[in-house]
């Protein structure tokens, strides 16, 4: 018998690349890793190869690809900062994109998000909405992906609003808190990337879970279940950013982003497709009542 495939996993030592790493491993594939930090500690060892992206050097990103048949896709950024722009992103995926054509690359799973835009004022959604256009006018063979929050074990949203409602007497809200939010299993995402790499159609599907929630609703959620009673107090939009900015200074983070306070408030963060995940987020939680929020969890020092 010949080798497995060789998959290549762009961030898999961050979050989602991590656990669709894990998951082709264990499904007996060859993996390599394409990565902003390769100093990062590999918790692959010998069994994941790591190497640096190059956008900047197209004939070595090229050459790194070279001898895969699918790439998993999860690079993007979750805010601008230290030079990295949306804008400086959206021109990054493209190169990968064209690197992964001219390597042979023959199928792209990619992670987007849900209800991309390129006429969204935020600038998330209009990036992630060119990558979804470039790759769909490519010659690759496609699956993009469109999560909208992932929970499971290192998250960070779901992590540090439960932190936030352990630690803190009350919560402001944004507005009335009616707008929606579905978040997916992080090892559902993972199960179903993996899945759609061995396939052949293009598809472009929401990912999501199984239980949609009002923003309010998710905070009384989480508070029953991790046995606290913060007060919820509605407040303008601006001054929810600015709490969370003010606990991101404190704990030397970036906690929440005017762009991620929009697209929550605008309901792009629940879809209007069947859930694809499986695993309920009320379910999970009452599994993990006892760590969840327990500790903060940084954006920056996961960078």
């Amino acid at each position: 018998m010949g080798s497995p495939d060789l998959s290549i996993v762009t961030g898999a030592l961050s979050y989602s690349g991590k656990y669709i790493t894990r998951k082709l491993l264990a499904a007996g594939q060859r993996v390599k890793t394409i990565t902003g930090h390769p100093d990062r500690a590999n918790p692959f060892g010998a069994q994941v190869e790591v190497a640096p992206f190059r956008f900047e050097d197209l004939g070595g990103l090229i050459e790194t690809l070279r001898g895969a048949t699918t790439l998993y896709n999860t690079y993007w950024v979750r805010f601008p900062m230290k030079g990295m722009t949306y804008e400086k992103a959206t021109e990054n995926s493209k190169v990968l994109i064209r690197a992964a054509e001219e390597a042979g690359i023959k199928r792209i799973v990619h992670v987007s998000i849900v209800k991309p835009s390129k006429d969204s004022p935020f600038g998330y959604y209009r990036g992630k909405a060119e990558v979804e256009e470039t790759i769909q006018a490519s010659s690759l063979s496609y699956a993009i992906l469109r999560p909208t929050v992932f929970f499971g074990g290192e998250d960070i949203l779901i992590n540090n609003i439960s932190w936030s409602l352990r630690f803190f007497p009350a919560f402001p809200i944004a507005g009335k808190g009616d707008y929606r939010i579905q978040p997916i299993f992080v090892e559902d995402f993972a199960e179903i990337a993996v899945q759609q790499g061995q396939a052949t159609e293009n598809v472009v599907w929401d990912v999501v879970g199984p239980e949609q929630y009002t923003f309010r609703e998710l905070l009384r959620m989480i508070c029953r279940q991790i046995g606290r009673s913060a007060l919820l107090i509605p407040v303008a939009p601006f001054a929810m950013y600015w709490g969370a900015r003010m606990i991101g200074l404190l704990m030397r983070d970036v906690m929440l982003t005017k762009d991620e306070v929009g697209g929550l408030m605008a309901g792009l963060l629940a879809s209007d497709e069947e859930p694809r995940g499986a695993t309920k987020l009320s379910e999970w939680i009452a599994l993990n009542q006892d760590l969840l929020g327990t500790v903060y969890a940084s954006e920056l020092k996961r960078r």
